[in-house]
C-alpha cells in the first residue's frame, strides 16, 4: 500500500476509526471527569475527513487563539496525534485542576503550561488506548510539547505529517461538558505503513 492515501481508505476503515474516536473520546471523557474531581458529559464525536486546508476553519478559523498539545506516536504505529481546544477552554481547565480562579485571559505561566500538557497527555492517551485496544498493538505517546497560538500556526508543526498522508486528513472533535461546555480536537497522523499495519490488524 506504498501509494494509499486516505482518500482511497474504504467507508468500512473510516466506520472503525469512528468507533475507535467514539471510545477513545468516552476514555478521554471519564479520565477528564478523574483529573477534574468533576461530572463530565461528552456529546458524541464527530468524524471528518478533509483536506488539509480546510482543517482551520473546520475548527473555528485560522486566526484563533487555541491550546495545542502536540505527540509523537511510537511502537508498532508510527505517527502524531495532536489535542487542540481553544485558549479561553483551556484556561477553564487548567484553573479547575489547579483550584484556581478563572479570568480566561492573560499568559500562561510555566506550571499552568505543566498542568495542560498533562491534560493533553491523560486526553490524547485515553485515545490512543482505545486504538491500542481494537487493533491489539503496542501505541506509545512521546513526553507532549504545548504551544499557545493561533490555529493556523499550531497546525503548521506537523504539517510534514500531513503533507506524507496525502491532501486528506482525519479530524474527530468532541465536546466535554460540564458548566462549560469544551469542544475539543483530536488530529490523529499515522505514516502510511502504519495505515496499512492498522487496517491488517482489523482483518482488512
Amino acid at each position: 500500500m506504498a501509494e494509499l492515501h486516505l482518500e482511497e481508505m474504504s467507508s468500512q476503515y473510516f466506520d472503525v476509526l469512528k468507533e475507535i474516536g467514539n471510545i477513545g473520546a468516552g476514555n478521554a471523557t471519564t479520565a477528564l471527569s478523574q483529573l477534574l474531581n468533576e461530572k463530565v458529559d461528552m456529546k458524541v464525536p464527530q468524524v471528518k475527513v478533509l483536506d488539509f486546508d480546510e482543517v482551520g476553519a473546520s475548527i473555528g478559523g485560522e486566526e484563533l487563539v487555541m491550546a495545542g498539545i502536540y505527540l509523537m506516536v511510537e511502537g508498532d504505529i508510527t505517527g502524531s496525534i495532536m489535542f487542540l481546544c481553544e485558549e479561553r477552554a483551556a484556561h477553564s481547565l487548567v484553573a479547575r485542576l489547579m483550584g484556581m480562579e478563572d479570568d480566561g485571559s492573560g499568559q500562561f505561566d510555566e506550571i499552568q503550561l505543566s498542568a495542560l500538557k498533562e491534560i493533553g497527555n491523560i486526553i490524547t492517551g485515553a485515545y490512543l488506548n482505545a486504538l491500542s485496544m481494537l487493533t491489539n498493538m503496542k501505541i506509545y505517546p512521546s513526553v507532549p510539547d504545548v504551544s499557545i497560538d493561533m490555529a493556523g500556526a499550531i497546525l503548521s508543526v506537523p504539517a510534514i505529517e500531513f503533507g506524507a498522508v496525502g491532501d486528506k486528513i482525519l479530524l474527530i472533535q468532541t465536546q466535554f461538558s460540564d458548566d462549560v461546555a469544551i469542544d475539543g480536537y483530536f488530529i490523529l497522523v499515522p505514516d502510511l505503513e502504519s495505515h496499512d499495519k492498522i487496517m491488517r490488524s482489523l482483518g482488512m
